[in-house]
């Protein structure tokens, strides 16, 4: 069994930042609402623990605290900011609440030998974290001594070497504490013993044996939506299955210029899995027909794609299960640790269940992962560079990306305009370098000049983003020359659009981008 870290999440943004940290030194990690601690430790018999970050107070009569029975469990642990207020509280410590905040980059220094800090700090040192809080601990719990201070954190790294349970106030998962990533590899490496064999090679061996188990001699249908998440899921299933299984691509007259030839050409023809193309767009254009608000734009394609699939699965003679390309960011914003709109984000995808009238169960082995570790699983698998290293696309498509009413004739012009954007970004040798672009119809219409004569047209929003695992996102900063080209271009090419602006909005983690 693959050596595991858990990761205690009390509602840190950037709480899937240790565990991507944790990842990247080899080890597989989870993260776990704290409500749910003993349930995924019983699961998942983790080698060590981490305690995240977190927005409450610990102080607080409702503050989200683990249960007794972790501190029990003679296992490692890192508690991280609020991670480390919470031990030091529950293990008979002192914290002060709001003294001395500190918020941004600060400095440490080490005052004492730690386990955790061999081979990476040394006593003496003063090294740049990040820190983000307002209470602080003021009394170490029995057992713990301080190993380092800070400014305006007088305990702001406290050990107990014995139990091997370290605490520090500051983020080590964010890259503004150079330090940071090192000393969460010392922890899970040689402070937790676990052996960093984690890869995706094993990963694909190990999702096999799963999806075998999980199958059995049942048939699968594969919900294709046309983006890397769902190919690889495919892929992996069909490594697994053979023939059980039987892909479904929803053409829903929502997709990108070219993209369903592009998906029946790669699964017919380069993998030759069986496939069915189901063209919906009609049903779906019309069911669409003067609806505006997002949230409903996506449960009307969520549904139709479950009629679809289950009409698709009974011309087969029926399915017992659903695969579908739901990742690590799908679970981690479809369910919050302490409450809060993440339990929304998704509602579009059907993430942990399906309607019981389907009598089918879902298949999701790309769940554990993160994009790029999708993409890194695809090349594994032999999927080529130019599909595996396609920007991510959603499943509603471009209904999320014309705001307010959807139609034929403004998917037609988005459709264009999006096309000559990502041609123009290829064109500049941009496309890789670039995580997600795309256009976006505004539903807002101008007054333009054209030649000699007035327009009253579209605007259109240009946007791309650079980012890794999908969570949290930067503007790509392009030059104004090349924003020039691109915008001349759709403009003078693409009928109904009389203005471009550029989307220089950077995504935090939790937040949603254009609905």
């Amino acid at each position: 069994m693959t050596d595991t870290i858990l990761i205690i999440d009390f509602g840190s943004q950037v709480t899937q930042l240790i565990a991507r940290r944790v990842r990247e030194a080899g080890v597989y990690s989870e993260i776990a609402p704290y409500n749910k601690a003993e349930e995924a430790i019983a699961r998942l018999k983790p080698k060590g623990l981490i305690l995240s970050g977190g927005p409450a107070s610990v102080l607080d009569s409702d503050s989200p605290l683990p249960p007794m029975a972790i501190y029990e469990a003679g296992l490692p642990m890192l508690g991280i900011c609020y991670g480390e207020q919470a031990m030091a509280l529950q293990l008979g410590g002192g914290v002060e609440a709001e003294h001395n905040r500190e918020f941004g980059r600060a400095f440490v220094e080490v005052t004492k030998p730690a386990g955790l800090f061999d081979g990476v700090w040394s006593v003496g040192e003063r090294h740049q974290v990040w820190m983000s809080h307002g209470d602080r601990v003021t009394a170490t719990p029995p057992g713990f001594e301080v190993v380092g201070t800070s400014e305006n954190a007088p305990f702001a790294m406290i050990a107990d070497e014995a139990r091997k349970f370290y605490a520090i106030q500051f983020h080590p998962e964010v890259v503004h504490t150079p330090d940071g990533a090192r000393l969460l590899t010392r922890f899970a490496r040689d402070i937790v013993g676990c052996a960093g064999d984690w890869t995706m090679a094993a990963f694909r061996d190990q999702a096999i044996e799963r999806i075998r188990a999980q199958v059995g001699d049942g048939r699968v249908i594969c919900g294709l939506s046309g983006g890397v998440d769902s190919a690889v899921a495919a892929v992996l299933i069909h490594e697994a299955i053979g023939e059980q299984l039987t892909c479904v691509f929803v053409d829903h007259g929502l997709l990108r210029q070219g993209e369903a030839e592009q998906v029946v050409d790669l699964f017919r023809d380069h993998y030759n899995i069986p496939l069915v193309h189901a063209e919906e767009a009609d049903r779906f254009l019309d069911a669409l027909e003067g609806v505006g608000d997002p949230e409903a734009k996506r449960k009307i394609i969520g549904g139709l794609f479950i009629d679809v699939f289950d009409a698709e699965a009974k011309k087969i003679g029926g399915a017992d299960f659903l695969a579908q390309g739901t990742l690590y960011p799908d679970v981690i914003e479809s369910v919050s640790a302490i409450g809060g709109p993440s339990v929304t984000i998704k509602s579009h995808h059907n993430v942990g269940g399906l309607p019981e009238r389907m009598k089918m169960k879902l298949v999701e082995p790309l769940r554990e992962l993160f994009k790029d570790e999708v993409r890194d699983l695809g090349r594994e698998l032999g999927l080529p560079d130019a599909f595996v290293g396609r920007h991510p696309f959603p499943g509603p498509g471009l209904a999320i990306r014309c705001p307010g009413g959807v139609t034929r004739d403004k998917l037609a012009i988005l459709r264009e305009a999006d096309a000559i954007y990502l041609d123009e970004i290829r064109k500049a040798g941009l496309y890789d370098v670039i995580w997600q672009a795309f256009a976006v119809l505004l539903p807002v219409q101008t007054v333009g000049v054209m030649g000699d004569q007035r327009t009253y047209d579209f605007v259109l929003a240009l946007r791309a983003v650079t980012s890794t695992d999908g969570m949290t996102a930067d503007f790509y900063h392009f030059d104004m020359d090349f924003l020039g080209r691109a915008a001349t271009r759709i403009i003078n090419e693409v009928r109904g659009v009389n203005r471009v602006v550029y989307d220089v909005t950077s995504k935090p983690p939790g937040t949603i981008e254009w609905e």
